[in-house]
């Protein structure tokens, strides 16, 4: 249905001076929405006839999601009988656009514009703690910037029964809270809410009070707000206040001109897996079983491997004053992502400037793991590499006579009880995770572009003993090609 829309509803955006733009962007941390965007949000709503709607938009900016919206209804895809928009802006320049803009719909329409200048962190959460809940509907894009832990902001949202680090988190959960039953939320917002610690309290308070009814997902990182140079992978989410949850709609297009829409509909276990205590929510790109998930023999969680996959415990702006450049009597080999050449290590590598060693006392043994064989994946990766899952060995032999490892945070690390694991099958896993087929389920369930320690837990993995067999393979042909890696799986079938 919402595609169609798309050709239909038509919206101007009011211009903002370059100099208010700027200010707006590094202060509030809120982007304006581009118009194909704005269209495609408000075509996203289900067909509604609820008499009254009301309608919110926090952070509204000019109103170009407002206007999307009451374009819609005026070209006769909702049944209401008037419309309640409520909008919030803080910023007293663009307040008068919005009400301009808001006051030209009521000329015309049934329309009452009700916009307010206070801070809707601090407004909504008191509506909230009143057990106040009357929006129908809500459209946002929200502002992105860290909350400080002890800002007015952070302590309005926890009395409030929110706990989050962001202000586009808490948006979202304010409007959530605000949302009368059966109310439809439409948010373009960043990924990073999917996955990680520091949003699970957002997500556990998000699936308790909504369904996810749909997700869209931009395939370049860069072109959604490509005019203000957004580097942060952003999504579209649709959700029902109180909805019973069903299967999931999950849309792609490449850029907001939405020329190659692509949609398919998933049960929603393949979104929020069902023994997933983060709740991480996952976005597939493709409904068709790759060949991975065809092989039975991969089920293993790493526990049945007597495995554990950690994030690298050394935070090097943390610990500056115990790191050295090059390695001394009294260090231990540091190991960063640009130690890993291929899948081998090359330490030290004095030309990747930073440092190759960390000093071994009583304030950083803590941090360190015995010399040993040990698989590493890189945590970070830029949405336009090849692969997600990147795998480097550890070989005891590269670091001389060194007793101790330090692990830097940008890298997860395997381990076997906070030690080394025999040579076979630390091999084994390395290639393993090497294979075509691994990465491509990765990005399917996990698009963004940070690979963690608990995407790497929630895996499924060969039995141990495949594992060291498949080692024990690659040992013997030294460097094997991506080729015959991937002719690998076969042996999992």
């Amino acid at each position: 249905m919402f595609p169609e829309l798309l050709e239909r509803l038509e919206v101007e955006p009011i211009g903002v001076p370059p100099a208010l733009a700027a200010f707006r962007k590094s202060a509030l941390g809120q982007f304006m929405t581009p118009a194909a965007i704005a269209r495609f949000m408000a075509s996203m709503f289900p067909p509604s006839d609820v008499p009254v709607c009301r309608l919110l938009d926090a952070g509204a900016g000019t109103g170009s999601l407002s206007s999307s919206f009451l374009d819609r209804w005026e070209a006769g895809d909702f049944g209401f009988s008037r419309v309640e928009a409520h909008a919030y802006e803080i910023d007293e320049t663009l307040r008068g656009q919005l009400e301009e803009r808001l006051n030209s719909y009521a000329s015309r329409l049934p329309v009452e514009p009700k916009v307010e200048g206070s801070d809707f962190i601090l407004r909504a959460a008191e509506l909230c703690l009143r057990g106040e809940s009357e929006f129908t509907h809500a459209i946002l894009n929200p502002p992105y910037k860290k909350i400080s832990s002890k800002s007015q902001h952070r302590f309005s949202l926890r009395r409030a029964g929110i706990e989050t680090v962001n202000l586009y988190s808490a948006f979202v959960a304010l409007a959530l809270g605000l949302m009368a039953p059966g109310g439809e939320l439409v948010a373009i917002i960043p990924r990073s809410f999917c996955n990680g610690p520091y949003y699970r309290s957002f997500r556990q308070y998000m699936l308790e009070r909504a369904a996810i009814r749909h997700i869209h997902l931009f395939a370049s990182r860069t072109k959604a707000f490509k005019d203000d140079e957004v580097l942060q992978e952003n999504v579209i989410i649709r959700l029902q206040r109180g909805g019973q949850q069903g299967s999931v709609t999950v849309s792609t297009s490449s850029d907001d001109s939405f020329c190659d829409l692509t949609t398919h509909s998933y049960p929603f276990d393949q979104i929020v897996l069902s023994d997933d205590s983060e709740r991480f929510i996952h976005v597939p790109t493709s409904p068709e079983p790759n060949a991975l998930s065809l092989s039975g023999s991969v089920r293993y969680s790493l526990e049945d491997l007597g495995l554990t996959v950690s994030t690298g415990p050394v935070v090097d702006f943390r610990v500056k004053q115990h790191l050295r450049e090059t390695p001394g009597s009294d260090t231990v080999p540091l190991l960063y992502p640009g130690h890993f050449k291929g899948k081998a290590t090359e330490w030290p590598y004095p030309s990747m400037r930073k440092p190759d060693a960390i000093c071994r006392n009583a304030e950083t043994e803590k941090w360190l793991y015995p010399t040993g064989f040990y698989c590493a994946v890189r945590r970070f990766s830029s949405k336009e590499e090849k692969r997600r899952i990147v795998p480097g060995l550890v070989h005891p032999n590269a670091f001389g006579s060194a007793e101790m490892l330090g692990f830097e945070n940008h890298l997860n690390v395997f381990h076997e009880g906070r030690r080394g694991m025999p040579e076979a099958l630390a091999r084994g896993l390395v290639t393993f995770l090497s294979m075509t087929a691994v990465d491509d389920q990765f990005r399917r369930f996990n698009g963004h572009t940070q690979v963690n320690a608990t995407d790497l837990r929630l895996m499924k993995y060969p039995s141990r003993k495949e594992l060291v067999a498949l080692g024990e393979w690659s040992s013997k042909l030294g460097e094997p090609t991506q080729e015959l890696i991937d002719e690998q799986l076969g042996r999992f079938a």
